[in-house]
């Protein structure tokens, strides 16, 4: 296929847009403090499926999307997809809440190369060189930290391993990002209204002002990115989309370190090298494949 100038330029700035508000989103939910991080999942639940809903009667497909709704294997596995989109985003909030956000984007950055992993398993999809490196050396990382802290990342792994079988379960589902979303979240509806039923608003009115803006705003902060990054990838080689994605991890730590004073020690910084090392591969493998085309 081929790009235009114009295409290239708008798609790489839409990309770069989505990745900024996911980087320094952790810069956002922390403004919802007090609350706890499940409530912040029920309001992020509740408040993104009516802009959802808006967006996609603004783009005439609402009645395709309730069409699919009304399918039960789209229902069934949009419910499984669901259980893993509330884990990612309360493990999230939860870190940058504990000032443990530093952890999450290593997660984020070792997305890519754990989605080698669930494709290769779920998919028996073929893997060269860079990749299985790339595998090795994030398990390398994993290994020195369980070594040096006597204990599991784990909101590393539940970040870096819940948005691929994510995105494996997706494959399953025959409807986009912006409709995945509206059908995820009015999965997540019932339990997320119940929530903040038994706990008197999840926070809501109890904190001032400020916080309750930002529970308000979070389907709107939620659909924005996706919104761009959608229409990011319908302009650019899936390849240039996915190393304008290493901003978003990049962007995380960044904050993490200077906004949020959080402190890195050597051993996680040895292990952020031995992922980027691998990321690095396996970029350098497809930008090679890009050349050669």
């Amino acid at each position: 296929m081929q790009y235009t100038a114009q295409q290239l330029r708008t798609g790489l700035a839409l990309g770069v847009i989505a990745n900024i508000i996911w980087g320094v989103s952790a810069l956002y939910w922390v403004e919802t403090a007090p609350v706890s991080p499940a409530d912040v999942v029920a309001h992020r639940a509740i408040w993104s499926l009516p802009v959802a809903a808006l967006v996609l009667l603004w783009a005439g497909r609402f009645r395709a999307t309730w069409a699919l709704v009304r399918v039960p294997k789209t229902l069934l596995w949009s419910a499984a997809g669901t259980i893993l989109l509330s884990l990612n985003w309360g493990v999230f909030v939860y870190a940058v809440f504990s000032g443990r956000a530093t952890e999450a984007s290593l997660g984020y950055f070792m997305v890519p190369l754990l989605t080698i992993v669930v494709g290769k398993v779920v998919f028996h999809e073929t893997l060269g060189p860079a990749q299985r490196i790339a595998i090795v050396l994030a398990v390398m990382a994993v290994a020195l930290q369980l070594v040096s802290f006597g204990s599991l990342p784990w909101i590393s792994l539940v970040v870096g391993t819940s948005f691929p079988l994510y995105a494996a379960i997706r494959k399953k589902i025959e409807a986009d990002t912006m409709q995945g979303l509206f059908i995820e979240t009015l999965c997540m509806a019932p339990f997320a209204l119940t929530w903040l039923w038994m706990t008197g608003g999840a926070g809501m009115g109890q904190h001032g002002l400020k916080v309750d803006v930002f529970l308000l705003l979070a389907g709107v902060y939620t659909a924005t990115p996706l919104l761009t990054y959608i229409a990011a990838s319908r302009l650019l080689p899936l390849n240039i989309v996915g190393l304008i994605s290493y901003l978003g991890p990049s962007l995380q730590l960044l904050v993490a370190q200077t906004v949020l004073g959080e402190s890195i020690d050597t051993v996680t910084v040895i292990s952020f090298a031995l992922v980027w090392v691998g990321v690095l591969l396996v970029s350098g493998q497809g930008l090679a494949r890009i050349r050669k085309r």
